[in-house]
């Protein structure tokens, strides 16, 4: 016996006890918090609307495997048409300014006016162009993959077969080709391929290129200008 009359080691049973009681409060608050985040006050209803994802796993199940037989053969697509030029008969080297005019005019948030309709510009002057531009036939795109540096763009007229389209071409020779766009064609004022167009200062240098072909077919010789 100690501290008047109270058995020994009194201090740590008093203190497990205090432990215990205290754990047993915690976890009556806690249940009672987790009851009152669970009951149901007032009256309920069951949910009308349906399960948002159960909805939209119905519509994919409704859905053909491919729905590419919809669209028929790339060769029919009107996207993938691209803007035809004639084949370069001699070796020539030229430049433009790819000059472009506002076709609206473009005003300020408070409505002040920056640059009116039909104003014009040489964007050449504000951006550069880093990479060639290597337009050529679908019949010569071999050529064009030796010529083309991997930073540069090679772009394919209209021509060749159906199958020529520049998705099935880029599939098979593992490269991004691009459509010449009818709109570029004018821009540029392109009228032959193969051309190569890269910047010099604030105009286009266009190398309209002669490929001189065996037998008047079949893939061209190498020849870079």
């Amino acid at each position: 016996m100690d501290d008047e009359g109270f058995p020994h080691g009194w201090h740590v049973v008093a203190i497990q006890s205090a432990l215990i009681g205290a754990m047993i409060v915690g976890a009556l608050v806690l249940a009672g918090a987790a009851r009152a985040e669970t009951s149901t006050i007032g009256r309920t209803w069951p949910i009308a609307e349906p399960d948002a994802m159960t909805e939209i796993e119905a519509a994919v199940a409704k859905q053909p495997a491919s729905i590419a037989p919809r669209f028929g053969p790339r060769s029919a697509w009107s996207a993938l048409k691209a803007a035809p030029l004639g084949v370069a008969e001699k070796d020539r080297v030229r430049t433009v300014v790819p000059f472009y005019t506002l076709d609206q005019e473009i005003r300020l948030p408070d409505g002040k006016l920056l640059y009116p309709k039909g104003f014009t510009f040489n964007p050449l002057s504000y951006v550069s162009l880093p990479q060639r531009l290597v337009i050529v036939h679908p019949r010569d795109l071999g050529w064009a993959l030796k010529t083309a540096a991997l930073t540069d763009w090679i772009i394919l007229t209209a021509g060749g077969e159906a199958k020529d389209d520049a998705l099935s071409l880029g599939e098979k020779h593992g490269r991004a080709l691009f459509i010449l766009e009818e709109r570029v064609k004018e821009r540029l004022g392109l009228t032959v391929a193969p051309v190569i167009v890269r910047q010099s200062g604030q105009r286009l240098e266009l190398t309209e290129v002669r490929l001189e072909r065996k037998g008047g077919q079949g893939l061209p010789q190498e020849k870079r200008p």
